[in-house]
């Protein structure tokens, strides 16, 4: 018996579980941050951006339905700024950013139904798509209100720019020939400056930052750093990605906007394979 009490006297403080101490949880998710800033981004080649279009339109295939559901998406979102072309013009270049704004929110469908594809995860479903931003809702709002912002600013800096060319607002009639009136050429560099500078931030921000969001469940700081990082990385590449998906998008709309059923979801899938190359997988 004594023998007995004698080793469970020593066994005892082996079974004792070992406190976590505050200072352990901050540097564990210190570890975590710095494992994402830390990611070895690849280096990408000028036919990649290629590549995810060919990969996007594979998977569009693979999953029409779902693809035709937010490309119908896109198809209103086109017509909702036609309207607003026809009554606010001058909204209308700031409010295109909307595209860039609520296109990559929207497509969480789609990156969800394309990770499904390529992990093996779960089947891709319409319903599953509709429900890919609850695991990380809370890091999604904060991000949309970091690029909403920035939306806001190309708004209020779109009314500046006409306030100082026009002293009245030029109506939707008289709009075109104003604009590429000879004597407003100045408003016309000035504008598209404007617009190019707010609509890089917004692309280089987000250009993989939702799917990452949705993917590996970090925090928007670190996504946006990451999105930041890509482009500065693979300068070259990541504008041939963005000037593909502005040409795009423009031949889209041209048809009274019936080619972003097509072209919004095939977008969307290829976003989904720029950031799986572009992150590593770990």
């Amino acid at each position: 018996m004594a023998e007995a009490i004698h080793a469970s006297a020593h066994e005892a403080p082996e079974s004792e579980p070992v406190a976590n101490l505050p200072g352990d949880a901050d540097e564990n998710d210190a570890r975590r941050s710095a494992s994402v800033f830390a990611l070895q981004l690849a280096h990408l080649r000028p036919s990649d951006p290629f590549q995810w279009l060919r990969l996007g339109w594979e998977d569009f295939k693979r999953c029409p339905r779902i693809g035709l559901f937010y490309g119908l998406c896109f198809f209103a979102m086109g017509h909702a700024l036609l309207a607003v072309f026809q009554n606010a013009p001058a909204y209308v270049l700031a409010l295109s950013a909307g595209f860039l704004l609520m296109g990559p929110f929207l497509c969480l469908g789609l990156y969800d139904a394309s990770k499904a594809m390529q992990t093996q995860t779960h089947r891709p479903s319409l319903s599953a798509s509709l429900q890919a931003w609850r695991p990380t809702k809370g890091t999604m709002g904060i991000f949309a209100g970091v690029l909403l912002i920035l939306e806001l600013l190309w708004g209020r800096a779109s009314l500046v720019v006409f306030a100082v060319t026009f002293n009245t607002m030029p109506s939707t009639e008289k709009l075109l020939p104003q604009l590429i009136n000879p004597e407003n050429i100045g408003f016309l560099i000035t504008y598209t400056i404007v617009g190019g500078i707010f609509a890089s931030l917004i692309f280089v921000t987000s250009v993989i930052s939702i799917p990452m969001i949705m993917d590996r469940k970090v925090d928007a700081i670190s996504a946006g750093l990451t999105s930041i990082r890509a482009c500065l990385q693979n300068p070259g590449v990541m504008l041939i990605w963005g000037g593909l998906i502005t040409l795009l998008i423009a031949l889209a709309m041209l048809p009274v906007f019936l080619g972003l059923l097509i072209v919004g979801p095939v977008i969307g899938h290829a976003t989904w394979h720029a950031y799986r190359q572009i992150v590593p997988q770990g």
